[in-house]
């Protein structure tokens, strides 16, 4: 324990009780060290609101039909450069690597491609889709919207309109890849969902309720939360805020554009019914071969750039500048060696979730 309201646990104890609880719930054995390794993948590198407090939320939705196991992607439309392909509602761990394999194999032979990818399962951080294209040594750009999912108000609104639609783009340089992913609401949805549990609290603002109060109060999302674990943002009455006002409403409602209009899938609403019935991902994504474009030295003038940058005079005294990824690299390297802090209510839930299955809380 390094916190009463923390407990840290080893990477290696996580993995196989999380793995566990996948295949018990219906996953096959590979499908489920698969979806361990993207969530285990996002707390390594710090974003823990995509990490492992996702369990108890993929389980329900697996057990509710919102998300399917061992699901393929179906192509829609295809030619050497491009495809628009179908999740089929599957986890988005498996059918994330699906299409990005797809655009890299497109994009290594014709030196560029763009793949539209509708109705999957959450795909959870995005930068995991980056860095696959980068481990490749192909820049990639990635719009992502949420059908089912409006959490943020647009500027100068206080309902929902938007879901929390993230962009990454990364770029392979010598040393390291360089990654940008953020999410275009002020914090994303699951920070909010890890200050419900007892951790880091969001911003002051970051939230809006009906009458346009801002705050920082996780209930304004989620409703009433004491006494469990369950956190349901359809019982909510506020709204996530999108980040520097009308800049990030802006790109919010054209991830909606490019990532939900252009692949056919459904936008963050109205939903069909008016029923909420979980969420899909879309995204549209972008792949470029620095060779295609003559730059074969790409990765070294990058690594270049970003050495200038970090050479910047820091604005305190003792203080760094960092370029994007760099954090990322550092946090997983720590917590690959002193295991990953989970707060304890986001523990129980997890352990709660195991138990369902005969699952006993791990010992090591």
């Amino acid at each position: 324990m390094d916190h009463p309201q923390t407990t840290t646990i080893p990477v290696e104890t996580l993995e196989r009780f999380i793995t566990a609880i996948f295949a018990a719930a219906g996953c096959g054995a590979e499908e489920a060290a698969r979806i361990t390794s993207h969530l285990l993948s996002a707390n390594l590198t710090g974003h823990d609101s995509h990490g492992v407090i996702r369990v108890p939320r993929y389980v329900f939705w697996m057990g509710e039909g919102f998300v399917r196991a061992g699901q393929q992607i179906s192509v829609i439309s295809d030619t050497p450069t491009h495809a628009l392909v179908d999740g089929n509602l599957g986890f988005g761990q498996s059918i994330g690597e699906q299409a990005v394999d797809l655009g890299i194999a497109k994009a290594k032979a014709a030196g560029l491609s763009v793949i539209a990818l509708r109705n999957s399962g959450h795909l959870g951080r995005i930068g995991d889709w980056g860095e696959r294209a980068g481990e490749a040594g192909l820049l990639s750009i990635h719009f992502v919207n949420v059908a089912g999912g409006e959490l943020v108000a647009p500027f100068g609104g206080t309902s929902r309109r938007f879901s929390t639609n993230p962009i990454c783009i990364a770029a392979p340089a010598e040393g390291g890849l360089l990654l940008l992913d953020f999410a275009t609401s002020l914090v994303a949805e699951g920070k909010v969902l890890v200050a419900s549990n007892g951790g880091k609290p969001v911003p002051h603002g970051a939230l809006i309720d009906p009458d346009g109060t801002l705050t920082s109060d996780p209930r304004t999302l989620y409703g009433p939360i004491e006494g469990t674990h369950v956190r349901d943002a359809a019982q909510g009455a506020g709204a996530l805020r999108a980040f520097g006002e009308h800049k990030g409403s802006g790109l919010a409602f054209m991830c909606e554009i490019l990532a939900g209009c252009l692949s056919g899938g459904p936008t963050s609403g109205p939903i069909p019914g008016g029923k909420r019935r979980g969420i899909a991902n879309a995204m549209l994504s972008i792949y470029l071969s620095p060779g295609a474009f003559g730059q074969e030295g790409f990765a070294q003038a990058a690594r270049d750039y970003a050495a200038y940058v970090r050479d910047a005079h820091p604005a305190t005294p003792g203080g760094e500048v960092l370029v994007p990824g760099e954090p990322e690299r550092r946090m997983r390297e720590a917590r690959l060696a002193g295991g990953i802090p989970l707060q304890a209510e986001t523990w129980a839930a997890i352990l709660e979730t195991g138990q369902k299955f005969g699952l006993s809380a791990p010992t090591s």
